[in-house]
Parts: C-alpha cells; sequence; structure tokens
C-alpha cells in the first residue's frame, strides 16, 4: 500500500472513530446499551477451570489465605452454570458454592459446608450476604446479563493508563440487585472491566470497589488474572489471584450437581 493509500485508510479510520464518539454523545444509553452486549458477549470459552487464591485482608490485621478451585459452564442463552471449591486451610477445605444461573434474573444457589454436612440453599434474598466471610456478595457470583440493567456510557476516561468507555448500570427491576448501579471502566480492546464500582440503593458513595490488576490471553481468550474487591467503608479486602486456567477441556453438565457439591473427589480429575 502506498504512503497515499495509507493516509487515507487512517484517515477512514479516525473518521469512524470520531462518528462513534458523536453518536455515542447522541444517544448515551443506546451506546451504552451496545457497549454492554459486546462485553456480556466477550469471547471467554464454553467451559473454564481455574486454580486459585483468595486472601482476605482486614487494615491492621494478619492475611487470612485461601485455596481453591471453580469451574464455569456457558450453555448458552442465559443458562450458565458454576461451581467453586476451597481445598484450604482445613477449616474451610470442602466448603463449596453451586450456581445455576437461567435466562433472565432466575438464580439458584446452594451452599455446602461440611462441618455440617449438608447442603444449605441460598434465598433470593440472602444476594447481598457475604460469601464465606469475603467481599464478594453471593450476588457478585451470579452471571448478569444486559437486559437485567438500563445502560448508559457515561464518559471516556483513563484508568491504569487505559482510555476506558465508562459504563453505568441501573437495574431494570430494583429487586434484582442489592445495588443501586454499577459503575465499570471497560477496557475498550478486551473488553474487561478494569474497575467497578458498587453503589448502595440509596445513592451516595459507592459501597465496594473491584479493581483489576492483570489480565493475560490463554488459549485465545483475555482472562482476569489478579483483582482485589475492596468494602470501601472498612477497608477490608478480598483479593483472587488466578495460578492456572483452563478453557474448553468440556466439562460435563453432570459436574453442576447437589450430589458432586457434597462429595469433593467427583470434581477432582477437572482440576487445571
Amino acid at each position: 500500500m502506498g504512503a497515499r493509500a495509507m493516509g487515507v485508510a487512517a484517515a477512514l479510520v479516525l473518521a469512524a472513530a470520531a462518528h462513534a464518539a458523536l453518536a455515542a454523545e447522541a444517544d448515551p444509553e443506546a451506546a451504552g446499551r451496545a457497549l454492554a452486549e459486546r462485553v456480556y458477549d466477550r469471547p471467554d470459552g464454553r467451559d473454564l477451570a481455574t486454580r486459585s487464591v483468595m486472601v482476605l485482608q482486614e487494615k491492621g490485621g494478619r492475611p487470612r489465605v485461601r485455596r481453591m478451585y471453580t469451574y464455569r459452564l456457558d450453555l448458552g442463552g442465559g443458562r450458565v452454570l458454576s461451581l467453586i471449591r476451597f481445598t484450604a486451610p482445613e477449616d474451610i477445605a470442602g466448603t463449596g458454592l453451586l450456581t445455576l444461573d437461567h435466562p433472565g434474573a432466575a438464580t439458584d444457589q446452594w451452599l455446602y459446608l461440611p462441618a455440617l454436612g449438608r447442603v444449605r440453599r441460598i434465598a433470593g434474598e440472602r444476594k447481598g450476604g457475604r460469601f464465606v466471610g469475603s467481599d464478594l456478595y453471593y450476588e457478585d457470583l451470579r452471571d448478569r446479563e444486559p437486559d437485567m440493567d438500563r445502560h448508559r456510557l457515561l464518559r471516556r476516561e483513563r484508568f491504569q493508563g487505559v482510555l476506558c468507555e465508562v459504563l453505568e448500570s441501573v437495574p431494570a427491576e430494583p429487586g434484582n440487585s442489592v445495588y443501586g448501579r454499577r459503575v465499570s471502566w471497560i477496557h475498550p480492546q478486551t473488553l474487561v472491566a478494569l474497575r467497578v464500582d458498587f453503589f448502595p440503593k440509596r445513592g451516595g458513595s459507592p459501597l465496594k470497589r473491584l479493581v483489576v490488576h492483570r489480565i493475560q490471553r490463554i488459549q485465545g481468550f483475555w482472562t482476569v488474572m489478579d483483582s482485589t474487591m475492596t468494602e470501601l467503608r472498612s477497608g477490608h479486602r478480598t483479593r483472587v489471584t488466578v495460578r492456572k486456567a483452563l478453557y474448553d477441556q468440556g466439562l460435563p453438565e453432570s459436574l453442576f450437581t447437589q450430589r458432586v457439591l457434597e462429595d469433593p473427589a467427583a470434581e477432582r480429575r477437572f482440576r487445571p
């Protein structure tokens, strides 16, 4: 391609970007909705298994380190199945959470506590409860389809040196979330949220903040490898670091059942 042709091509790219920016300014709701759909549809494999470390840290306190495995299976059409299993330390080993997300806002969750030797269903009104004492609510561990929120593109702003799309998402039905709204800083190339602020229902300052420290491309999929959720009032933090991730190994739907939830050995062969 000659210099003149290259200049024309570059001009066309810049013109398209400018047109997109003007369109977003003219209709921030339409631009926000389109961005939310692209984020939700971001390629992330049919299934994923990870080996991770979770560290809970209070201000001035000693860190509490936990080791865990997670599994996710996307069946399409809004059906997403996930399983979390802790393996250490001893006081939490074997504890597991099974989440079955259905099309729309419906979700079923069960928690297995080895000390009690039984599975306990997580009631819908407890979606704002803390998951095993971390800064992650049960709601944070559920899939969330774009239709569950009204979206608006607020602005473009730099975060961690990246010019991000700042997206506001407000629950379409107040009862489908414990949050009043979420504001996300979306990396425009990878479509990964590098930061998310979670606001209470009655406005004010954010309750919590999720910050992604590192992403990595694994098997062609952008993967969050290191992130921290912080409760802003107390300063309590939950950091999750992925040690290994494995996509598309063919996880069976039968892995995501209450029987497997009660039996840690049943998923052991799928651990990465």
